[in-house]
C-alpha cells in the first residue's frame, strides 16, 4: 500500500515553521530535506534546526556530499528513516551500518542517471530506496515516469525493500506511481502551493488508493 509523504524543503527558519504548522493538522509521514550547498546547489535549513511534532513519522533526505559529517546530529533527532545519496564519495555500506546501529532505518537515493545494478551491495543492505526524479534542492520538477523501470530492477536485488519516489508527484501521476509499486510518494509543490494543503493531501491519498485500471 502506498502513502503520501508531504515534503518540507526550507531555506529559512520562518519558512520551516510555516511548513510544520501547515502540515501538522493532517500529515502522518513527512519527508524533510536538508542540503549542504555542495551536493545540491542551495543551502537548506540544517539538521541542527530541525524539529517536528512527536506524532510524525519523519524521513530525512540528506542531500549532502559527506553524510558521515551529519550522521551524529541526524541520529540524535531519532527520525524514522535517514536517506543519503548513492552518488556520494564515502563508504556507503559503513553509513548504512551506522544508521541501523542507532535503531533507525537506512535509505539510499538514486539520481536519474544512477543504475541500480551499480550499487547492488548497498541496495541489499538498506530498508528503503528512493528514486529521485526531481531537481536537487527544489520543489516541483517533472516526474520522469521512465524511472519506474528502476522499481523492477531494485526489487530484483532486494525484494523486501521499501520504494520511495521524489520529484514531480501530482494528482495526474500519483495513481500511476502507486500502481508501479512505489510505496512512499514524497510530495512537495503539489501540497505546499495548493490553496488548501489539507485538501490536496486528502485528494492525493484518495487517488493512490482508488480501484481500477490505468
Amino acid at each position: 500500500m502506498a502513502v503520501i509523504a508531504p515534503t518540507i524543503l526550507s531555506e529559512t527558519a520562518d519558512d520551516y515553521k510555516a511548513s510544520v504548522d501547515s502540515l501538522t493538522p493532517f500529515a502522518q509521514r513527512v519527508h524533510i530535506d536538508i542540503s549542504d550547498g555542495e551536493f545540491a546547489p542551495n543551502f537548506l535549513l540544517g539538521e541542527g534546526q530541525l524539529y517536528w511534532p512527536k506524532e510524525w513519522q519523519v524521513d530525512i533526505h540528506a542531500m549532502v556530499a559527506r553524510p558521515s559529517e551529519h550522521l551524529a546530529q541526524l541520529v540524535a533527532l531519532k527520525p524514522n528513516l535517514i536517506i543519503f545519496h548513492a552518488e556520494v564519495q564515502e563508504d556507503r555500506a559503513a553509513l548504512v551500518t551506522q544508521i541501523k546501529a542507532a535503531g533507525i532505518k537506512a535509505g539510499v537515493a538514486l539520481l536519474r542517471t544512477t543504475v541500480p545494478s551499480t550499487l547492488a551491495d548497498v541496495i541489499k543492505l538498506v530498508d528503503h530506496v528512493m528514486i529521485f526524479s526531481g531537481e536537487l534542492g527544489k520543489n516541483g520538477g517533472t516526474a520522469s515516469l521512465m524511472q519506474l523501470e528502476k522499481v523492477r530492477l531494485i526489487k530484483a536485488i532486494n525484494p523486501a525493500v521499501e520504494i520511495g519516489w521524489d520529484g514531480g508527484v501530482n494528482i495526474e501521476n500519483a495513481y500511476t506511481l502507486a500502481q508501479g509499486n512505489v510505496n512512499v510518494l514524497n510530495v512537495g509543490g503539489a501540497i505546499k502551493t495548493a490553496a488548501d494543503p489539507a485538501e490536496a493531501y486528502a485528494a492525493l491519498t484518495k487517488e493512490i488508493n482508488k480501484h481500477g485500471v490505468i
